[in-house]
């Protein structure tokens, strides 16, 4: 006797659904799906009980001729492909052709259709068994309209692990939203036990398509966003990306469609989450609404059942073009560009304002170190000896002055700690310009300061101060400063109403883009180790170091393989010479085998430049002159991300005239 069987249909029929149907929301899905690729610009969908009780669907489209009616209720039967070429380019939402087999196999299903080039429609029924199905005559317009009831009928096992019907109806909510946003040129309505809860109409323009995404994602984060539109070496990315005081708790506001089609995919997750390493707020998540195009050809949508993974013909090269892509965008966004800045309070993030300790009463961590290597056009450092170019400083000196200071943090003596120097100032306050009296006007004062600086260390646009304090139609984005509060922030005044600026923050970020610039320009400094460091790893690990030699040298790096499953590191960038950094090239080598690249390194290298540019950055009770603050206001208009601090933090807020007036009751 045989001990392999062949599996009857209505057996298969019900190990497909157990892939394809796991709740009423997979059904939607797979409806909807080939409701779109039949090129309907409609959508109605209803559902009773969560959608175990009832699940209606109606679409516009072409609809499906009395001949295929029946055959379109058989497993592998589809209109999409029709050979492997076809499968390899796949261009439609659905091609397997077991979704309604599946789902008729465990439901009591009603397919009703009319063909566009037909002159009636034709209904086929199926009941969740292996029978003929059966075409009977029925009235309906063009287009078709799939009926699914009892859900799970007959397999009662699988109904019990079904949740509450709030629960399996929000499901059936979120696939209609993320449908929505993927087809901008598609009406869609939901009604829920008889109720209309959503009606969006087909959105053509941006603003109609703006107008939805906040319909679906909240106003708060299309007021939060920034519109992208890129296209290169074939691959367009299209869509908005929140700015980082819009992060979230948890990673629910983020959405991704490659030609079309709604994924989850590892690599662009971690492309992502590169793109905003800088700005992001630790354990914050960012938000999005992205949009992919590449060649079909170039996708493997054939991954998985559900099809919510892809596999990307030239994964490293779709990785860089999303993190090159968002890097460059959050990086242009300045003050300028700002039209809605969000508050602190509107994030989530508390405002931890700057003081000498923190809720428990613990020193806070950037009042312990006191080197401070800065470059900004205001000279706000806590030690000027470790300024970066200003004073002739090469680069190789520069980035040992770095890890020098970093490394012997615990060091200062007690002069640089009290605040005392050699000459009788106190250190690390700039000398205030005699000649400016700080009762003078803000725009004479502003002239007075752009004069003064003019053969010194020049702002990025002290050149230029005079002339915008002059005109009272060039106010500068983030405006004129007008006072100091409590030694932490700084008040101005623009042509909307109140700025408010984290001092802290704000120089904390300009310090820490100069040093980052003037880090790439002088190259990565390396050092030999005395004793070479030998690690064991795995055959697979050590192939990819050999493979990837080229990259560890340009980063600092020198590798040699000493065995199958052995390395030898010889020399370490200067920066990292007080890092683990046998555990730092480990995750090196898991990035390069999982993600084709890495940026862990440079990273590593940044949070100490972050770190240094945190302690030296100015400190809470530091009182600025008027002057002082405008310059800080005009770098922070030139310098990259300088809407957070290198913790992602935010460093200014706007108040305008109507919030101010709320507050007060005015014209109420």
């Amino acid at each position: 006797m045989s001990e392999i069987n062949l599996l009857s249909p209505r057996l298969a029929n019900q190990i497909a659904a157990g892939e394809v149907v796991e709740r009423p929301a997979s059904v939607i899905k797979e409806v909807l799906e080939n409701s779109l690729d039949a090129g309907a610009n409609q959508l109605d969908v209803e559902i009773e009980g969560g959608g175990v009780k009832l699940m209606r669907v109606r679409d516009n489209g072409l609809g499906i001729g009395k001949d295929d009616l029946s055959l379109a209720l058989a497993r592998h039967a589809t209109s999409k492909i029709e050979d492997l070429d076809d499968l390899e380019a796949v261009a439609t939402l659905g091609f397997r052709g077991e979704a309604l087999a599946s789902i008729s196999s465990v439901s009591r299903l009603e397919l009703t259709s009319c063909h566009h080039k037909a002159e009636h429609a034709w209904m086929v029924k199926a009941e969740g068994r292996d029978m003929q199905a059966q075409v009977v005559p029925a009235a309906h317009p063009v287009g078709t309209t799939v009926e699914v009831r009892d859900l799970f009928f007959n397999t009662p096992a699988r109904r019990k692990f079904l949740r509450k019907e709030a629960t399996e109806y929000g499901r059936v909510e979120d696939v209609l939203k993320r449908l929505a946003l993927s087809r901008f040129g598609v009406g869609f309505s939901l009604k829920n036990n008889g109720r209309v809860i959503h009606s969006w109409r087909p959105a053509t323009t941006q603003a109609e398509q703006e107008r939805r995404v906040a319909q679906i994602c909240g106003p708060a984060f299309m007021g939060s966003t920034v519109h992208i539109d890129i296209e290169r070496a074939g691959l367009r990315l299209w869509g908005w990306v929140a700015l980082p005081t819009f992060s979230r708790s948890q990673a629910d506001l983020q959405h991704f469609f490659v030609n079309g089609r709604a994924i989850k995919d590892k690599l662009v997750t971690h492309a992502v989450r590169q793109a905003y390493q800088d700005v992001l707020y630790h354990g914050r998540h960012p938000a999005y609404v992205l949009y992919l195009e590449v060649d079909p050809s170039s996708v493997d949508v054939n991954v998985h059942p559900t099809k919510h993974e892809v596999r990307f013909r030239d994964g490293r090269l779709v990785h860089d073009f999303i993190f090159s892509s968002l890097h460059k965008a959050l990086a242009d966004v300045r003050p300028e560009a700002s039209t809605a800045p969000t508050t602190a309070a509107a994030t989530g993030l508390s405002g931890t304002g700057l003081s000498s300790s923190n809720n428990n009463g613990v020193p806070h961590a950037a009042d312990i170190l006191q080197q401070a290597p800065t470059q900004s056009a205001l000279d706000l450092s806590a030690n000027a000896g470790v300024n970066m170019g200003a004073h002739g400083v090469s680069s190789a000196d520069f980035t040992a002055s770095l890890t020098s200071n970093f490394n012997n943090n615990g060091s200062n003596n007690d002069a640089n700690n009290s605040g005392a120097s050699a000459g009788g100032e106190r250190r690390g306050y700039a000398p205030k310009p005699g000649n400016i009296d700080a009762a003078m006007p803000v725009s004479e004062q502003i002239a007075a300061y752009a004069h003064l600086t003019q053969g010194g260390a020049p702002s990025h646009s002290a050149q230029n101060l005079a002339q915008v304090a002059a005109s009272d139609s060039a106010v500068p984005p983030l405006g004129f400063a007008i006072a100091q509060l409590k030694g932490i922030y700084i008040l101005a005044e623009n042509a909307n109403g109140m700025i408010i600026v984290d001092t802290h923050a704000a120089h904390e970020r300009i310090t820490y883009e100069s040093m980052k610039k003037q880090c790439a320009a002088s190259g990565i400094q390396s050092q030999p180790l005395l004793v070479p460091q030998s690690i064991a790893v795995s055959e697979k690990e050590a192939n990819y170091a050999d493979e990837n030699i080229e990259l560890f040298t340009r980063l600092g790096f020198e590798l040699q393989r000493a065995g199958p499953e052995s390395l030898v590191i010889k020399q370490v960038p200067v920066m990292l010479n007080r890092a683990d950094v046998e555990v730092l090239l480990r995750d090196v080598l898991s990035d390069l085998i999982e993600f084709g690249m890495s940026e862990r390194i440079q990273h590593k290298m940044n949070e100490i430049l972050g770190t240094m540019a945190c302690h030296g950055s100015v400190r809470a009770n530091r009182k600025l002159t008027i002057p002082e603050m405008n310059a800080l206001l005009r770098d922070m208009e030139a310098t990259e991300r300088s809407g957070q601090c290198n913790h992602g933090r935010p460093t200014w807020t706007q108040l305008s005239l109507n919030e101010l007036d709320g507050l007060f009751m005015r014209g109420q």
